[in-house]
């Protein structure tokens, strides 16, 4: 099933496979931005914890992220917090 607001390139930022993704807005969301030292008013899109750069080749031909692939806008804190984040078919 596609996911809304999913698009299948990244053409800013980077493709990150993320165990966790959640409104920027939501509970959970401003939980891993406080974590990380994000003002979370500041984000917008999604906020990805526990990520890993993915490869653009990877996508859709059998890449190995089975849990949430997603766009970033080259935002990284502490190496386990992406935000600004879009979804990825």
């Amino acid at each position: 099933t596609p996911i809304p607001g999913a698009t299948n390139q990244c053409n800013t930022g980077s493709l990150q496979c993320c165990n966790s993704v959640y409104e920027s807005q939501s509970q959970n969301g401003a939980l891993l931005a406080s974590l990380a030292g994000v003002n979370v008013q500041d984000v917008t899109g999604l906020i990805g914890g526990n990520c890993s750069p993915l490869s653009v080749v990877g996508v859709g031909s059998g890449s190995k992220c089975s849990q949430a692939p997603v766009c970033c806008e080259n935002n990284s804190y502490s190496g386990l917090v992406v935000v600004g984040c879009s979804p990825v078919n």
